[in-house]
């Protein structure tokens, strides 16, 4: 059994890379702290590109995380006293995050989940949408887009410098040296983008 109240709920904060959400994450994870809560922070461990096991951001902020590999780990790791769960990179994760994160709900834990909600296509991204449909609070953050901008909403893949073609593995860990927060018009993909415009 849980011993936490019994006032449960989801809160997944999402948007593109470089919009701040895992600064976001660790900022409500540092209140609960300070607002004595139990508090566990989970990761996947696909996301290595700082610390395994911590959540890091790209300014350098870091909490202590748990690497995990799938939903299964989380429900079997989370302690009986834990009134907070937040897990990082959520996208990665497979389905059945959906039903631990509305189980831990539904027994009085705080369940806070970040992660983008859709992939380089622009495709909504793994268990996102149904998080999103479960979650009581969401919170869309956006980055500027680094072609002309405006509030970006995509994650612009790049190989050697280009765009990435449309077949291209869903799941590629990167940084600024592989992705660009771009705005609608000026995200591409190009193999996706030349077979609209032939159906136009």
């Amino acid at each position: 059994m849980y011993h936490g109240t019994t006032s449960g709920w989801i809160e997944v904060i999402t948007g593109v890379m470089f919009s701040g959400k895992s600064e976001e994450l660790i900022r409500r994870v540092r209140r609960a702290v300070i607002a004595r809560r139990r508090v566990q922070v989970f990761k996947s461990h696909l996301d290595d590109r700082y610390h395994v096991f911590s959540v890091t951001t790209h300014d350098g902020l870091t909490v202590e995380a748990h690497p995990v590999s799938t939903a299964l780990e989380i429900a079997a790791q989370v302690r009986p006293d834990s009134s907070v769960v937040a897990i990082d990179e959520v996208q990665f994760l497979d389905g059945g995050i959906v039903d631990v994160a509305t189980d831990l709900a539904g027994r009085g834990v705080r369940v806070i989940l970040a992660g983008t909600d859709t992939d380089f296509r622009g495709e909504p991204f793994g268990a996102m949408p149904q998080l999103l449909a479960v979650a009581e609070i969401v919170d869309k953050l956006h980055a500027i887009c680094v072609v002309c901008g405006d509030p970006a909403c995509r994650n612009q893949r790049l190989l050697n410098g280009k765009p990435a073609p449309y077949d291209s593995p869903t799941i590629m860990v990167g940084g600024s040296e592989s992705y660009e927060a771009r705005c609608r018009h000026c995200h591409e993909v190009p193999a996706r983008d030349a077979a609209q415009t032939t159906l136009l």
